[in-house]
């Protein structure tokens, strides 16, 4: 049981200071938050948010909540992952990682964690691939199973936990697919950053066509035929339109593409994302 699910609804709002995302992301409906946020100011006198024309923002005493429930929920959880029999872990262990992540590598990846700890809670988020480590680091998660950039931001540590190469795919019925474009191209994240490399070295810029968020609305718009687009061979092999896409031989190929299980380095001293750690077993081979 989470007791302090108000306190956690909150701080995400305070943070997103967008209801519908907050909404979306905790996996509650708006009358629900929106409930949440009426129960807390009835609770405690005063308005925690304000709502105006330019939007959501907080209060002063919304400010002063905030801190308050920062510490409430970090004492709240020292005291429960205080030296816990390992064989009788319990709590909430909050994982972020991308649709594709979650079919590929999460049922092999937690099994072992599952089976040994029944009684903790998975408290499992999905979104773009390019925010998850940033939603690690601001705490909004305990763990994240993304890409692995040549640096990690400063207090993150990784453990890799698959590897894949980067392929060009095109739609199959697309007449003589070649490599001068367009290309539909993530917007943002690491993929984005190893497409760019590998124009770059290929001495090209790229007619660019579209820039979706994730790569699974990447492949539908490839698919459609909108262009030839890069992805991660794990993301085209589990993809619902694979059936409509063919991949476009590279010379040179892009280059390949870690994944890993990536916690921030203070929290290896927590129980629940030791044991995690601990079971965590690097791939043989890449995928």
């Amino acid at each position: 049981m989470d007791d302090h699910r108000e306190l956690r609804l909150f701080l995400h709002l305070a943070q997103t200071l967008n209801f519908g995302r907050t909404s979306l992301d905790c996996h509650v409906s708006p009358a629900t938050l929106t409930r949440t946020v009426q129960r807390l100011e009835a609770d405690l006198g005063h308005r925690l948010f304000d709502r105006g024309p330019r939007g959501v923002s907080l209060t002063a005493q919304g400010h002063r909540f905030r801190a308050y429930a920062v510490q409430a929920l970090e004492l709240w959880r020292a005291y429960r992952e205080e030296h816990p029999d390992p064989a009788e872990l319990t709590g909430r262990l909050a994982v972020f990682a991308t649709v594709t992540a979650c079919q590929a590598l999460l049922p092999d990846l937690l099994a072992p964690f599952r089976a040994t700890h029944p009684q903790v809670r998975l408290d499992l988020r999905t979104g773009d691939a390019a925010a998850a480590l940033a939603r690690l680091d601001e705490g909004e998660v305990d763990v994240a199973v993304a890409g692995i950039p040549a640096r990690l931001p400063e207090g993150l540590v990784s453990r890799t936990v698959a590897v894949t190469d980067l392929v060009l795919v095109t739609a199959r019925d697309r007449p003589d697919p070649d490599l001068d474009g367009p290309f539909v191209l993530p917007h943002r994240g690491l993929v984005r950053e190893a497409a760019d490399r590998w124009f770059r070295a290929r001495g090209t810029v790229p007619d660019v066509a579209c820039e979706p968020d994730g790569h699974e609305g990447l492949l539908t718009l490839v698919g459609l035929g909108c262009g030839t687009g890069v992805v991660p061979r794990l993301v085209l092999e589990h993809s619902a339109v694979r059936e409509r896409l063919s991949e476009v031989p590279a010379d040179p190929r892009p280059e390949h593409f870690a994944i890993g299980l990536c916690v921030r380095r203070s929290d290896l001293r927590r129980p629940l994302v030791a044991a995690l750690w601990s079971l965590t077993v690097p791939p043989d081979t890449p995928t």
